[in-house]
């Protein structure tokens, strides 16, 4: 077994990435190959020479109308007061769209502008110029003419160009052809059995699908088990059969992390190790004057660094730049504070609220895939800062097009499941619409609403003094502002426990039976709240819960954590127990509002919002989830401002 090193480096990923391009350019790896295709087969192909005209297209005069083809000196004078006639066979022949002129024509009359009669005449009461409606040869290309230059993008277009002027192959570069080596003794193939401690092998799916984007070709390997020979003799083989070779996990340092010593025994590692932040054990290196290189396992982290240094390998291979991803000028809707040293890339919802655009983050971990689905963008701390404070402007990296991130209303505050039901409507309707949603929490949602953040905050905080739900703290958080709520649901919330409830949990008390294991919703959540207020009703401090300290940011996340065994009780609503097939114990039905300022009522995205939760396609697809009631769904529960138009926001929407 080779030598494992420990050792890190911590270089900026743009040096990391410039070396290793100027180490690989002598070793010729850059040289363009070519091969030839079928012109048919040659879309998203990149020519290498370029592709010139077989024959004229068209390679005769053709007729552009359906008509009469005549010789224009014959027709001179006509007109309504000096009509003239034509003999059909003699002066004129009836012509097609797209037939030949015939000798000694050189002009055709439209259809519509002759009158046949009888006896074999045509009767024209205005005269034809010259090559009127006649194709020449060559009008569209011309043989020998050069129809696309070399390192060129083949599109559809060009398919159709080069068919019609005879162009039946063509000389493309050779797509890179990239290796791709998932590693790991807990790695299993999708559709295979998981046991416990059993990782879904899917990272090689997510580069191949880059790869592909990219114009190259991905090659995906068999899983490799953590056993330096088997890596060795799979690169090696990977080596023989393409471009280069990406080796997915085992890029770290720990003790079956083996990518390192396998390069740096085979030929030259380059680098190991950048200052980023997810992705920082990258290792890049040279065999046989062929690019291997080892990125991270974590899912996050494997993809941002696959396109931070094998999209410009490609890109560099094809002789061709890539556009990088469009910028947008945002400010963060929550500080970021990051680690000094690595450029940390966060990825963030983006929303347009006023004439700003607002970002608000992510989950932050290297393993969460879901982060890079949801983002709309991504936002770079800078190496050499501590992080961004609210408000402060910074540009993102568009992952979506800007046009649909500025049809999307921007919710925060509390996570609910029928949150996802209206994006799939909005959706679903057609229009480009969509909810953007934010998890911090109902008191963070009131605060990203003051902070003019969000165009609508999502909530259910009870007044424990009082009983009501949300009124008394939007009036105390948002004084002075015009705003309504609207219902979106009522829902049970409870505890969640194992199907069987095998520690027969029933009440809130029960959580003190030893050795019980609790998780939490995060401090400002409305779940949260409601379970300290239920605590101090039955008298029982949050310190003596086993887990009280343990948060989770939505109901799925804790309905998941009882799922797996990781706890035995978690408090959620009833449709997050139901959708991870546990048991419930119903505790209180509580209302969820959705907060709306008044200035955003007109705004259309706002309208669709409503639209949406006023439907009775709606309220059926929530009923079908479990645990809500929606017999005031839609209906404006308070507001302190006037609303005189009240049904014609509510009834001029569509029905989905």
């Amino acid at each position: 077994m080779g030598t494992r090193k420990v050792y890190l480096e911590n270089k900026p990923w743009q040096e990391a990435l410039a070396d290793f391009l100027a180490a690989l350019e002598p070793e010729g790896f850059f040289v363009i190959e070519d091969e030839e295709i079928k012109a048919d087969n040659s879309l998203g192909r990149i020519t290498s020479v370029p592709v010139t005209a077989r024959m004229s297209s068209p390679h005769y005069r053709a007729s552009a109308m359906d008509g009469i083809a005549v010789n224009s000196a014959k027709t001179f004078g006509a007109a309504e007061t000096n009509p003239i006639l034509l003999e059909v066979g003699v002066d004129a022949v009836v012509v097609d769209t797209g037939d030949p002129i015939p000798d000694g024509f050189d002009a055709v009359i439209m259809i519509e502008q002759v009158n046949f009669l009888e006896g074999n005449k045509a009767r024209i009461i205005a005269p034809a110029v010259p090559w009127q409606h006649v194709r020449a040869i060559g009008e569209d290309v011309i043989k020998k003419e050069m129809i696309l230059p070399s390192n060129h993008l083949i599109g559809p277009y060009d398919i159709g160009a080069m068919t019609a002027a005879g162009v039946e192959k063509v000389m493309v570069k050779v797509k890179p052809r990239v290796a791709i080596l998932p590693t790991g003794d807990e790695l299993v193939s999708p559709g295979e059995e998981i046991k416990p401690g059993g990782i879904v092998e899917y990272n090689s799916k997510v580069m191949a699908g880059l790869t592909y984007e990219w114009h190259g070709e991905p090659v995906i390997y068999p899983i490799i088990k953590d056993r330096f020979e088997e890596i060795k003799s799979s690169v090696l083989k990977a080596l023989q059969e393409n471009h280069m070779v990406v080796i997915n996990a085992g890029s770290s340092a720990g003790r079956d992390d083996y990518t390192s010593a396998v390069i740096d025994q085979l030929g030259m590692v380059c680098t190991h190790g950048v200052a980023i932040k997810p992705g920082k054990p990258v290792i890049l290196g040279i065999v046989h004057g062929k690019p291997v290189i080892g990125i991270p396992g974590y899912p996050v982290s494997s993809a941002l660094t696959y396109e931070m240094f094998v999209k410009s390998l490609i890109y560099k291979k094809l002789g061709r730049l890539f556009a990088e991803r469009p910028k947008l000028e945002v400010s963060v809707a929550k500080p970021l504070y990051s680690t000094l040293g690595l450029e940390e890339m966060i990825r963030v919802k983006i929303g347009k609220v006023d004439n700003k655009f607002v970002a608000a983050p992510l989950e932050r971990g290297a393993g969460v895939m879901m982060s890079l689905v949801r983002a709309d963008g991504i936002v770079k701390v800078p190496r050499l800062s501590e992080g961004i404070e609210i408000g402060v402007a910074l540009e993102a990296d568009l992952l979506k097009p800007l046009k649909q991130i500025e049809k999307a209303v921007l919710i925060c505050g509390s996570h609910d499941l029928t949150l996802d039901v209206i994006n799939d409507l909005l959706h679903r309707a057609g229009g480009g619409y969509s909810l953007s949603s934010s998890h911090v929490g109902s008191l963070g949602g009131i605060s990203a609403l003051k902070r003019k953040e969000a165009h609508c905050a999502g909530m259910h905080l009870l007044d424990t003094k009082t009983g009501e739900y949300n009124i008394p703290y939007v009036e105390k958080h948002l004084a002075g502002e015009e705003l309504l709520l609207v219902n979106l649901v009522y829902r049970q919330q409870g505890l969640m426990v194992a199907r069987g409830n095998p520690q027969n949990i029933n009440s809130i008390e029960s959580l003190m039976i030893p050795d019980i294991r609790f998780i939490n919703r995060q401090k400002g959540a409305g779940t949260r709240i409601l379970f300290d207020f239920l605590l101090e009703k039955a008298g029982i401090q949050g310190k003596d819960v086993a887990g009280y300290q343990k948060e989770e940011y939505n109901h799925l996340a804790v309905a998941a954590a009882v799922a797996e065994g990781v706890v035995d009780v978690g408090m959620g609503i009833m449709a997050a127990a139901q959708a991870m097939d546990l048991d419930f114990i119903p505790l209180i039905e509580e209302r969820y509002d959705i907060c709306i300022p008044k200035a955003y009522m007109e705004d259309e995205r706002i309208r669709q919002l409503l639209g949406v939760i006023s439907s009775m396609q709606f309220k059926r697809e929530v009923e079908k989830l479990g645990g809500y009631r929606t017999d005031r769904t839609g209906e404006i529960v308070w507001s302190n401002f006037r609303i005189e138009e009240e049904a014609q926001w509510r009834t001029d929407l569509p029905e989905i």
